[in-house]
């Protein structure tokens, strides 16, 4: 994250009444846990091959084409 972007949002943050900074501390606790978690890729590799060759190439086909077939 950019010092920038935390720097301007500490500095309005210092002006805000205190219970409004409470509200922003609360929301973005709530921010924090909908961020969504990703599945480190190791925990992926028993999906690997699992879709045939040959689907795998009209998949990548469709997709060059703008995703129409």
């Amino acid at each position: 994250m950019s010092t920038m972007v935390i720097g301007v949002i500490l500095e309005r943050l210092k002006s805000l009444p205190y219970e409004w900074q409470w509200r922003v501390l609360e929301f973005t606790r709530a921010l924090a846990r909908s961020v969504p978690r990703g599945v480190p890729g190791h925990r992926l590799l028993r999906f690997a091959g699992a879709i045939p060759l040959d689907d795998v190439q009209r998949m990548r086909q469709a997709i060059e084409q703008g995703g129409e077939t």
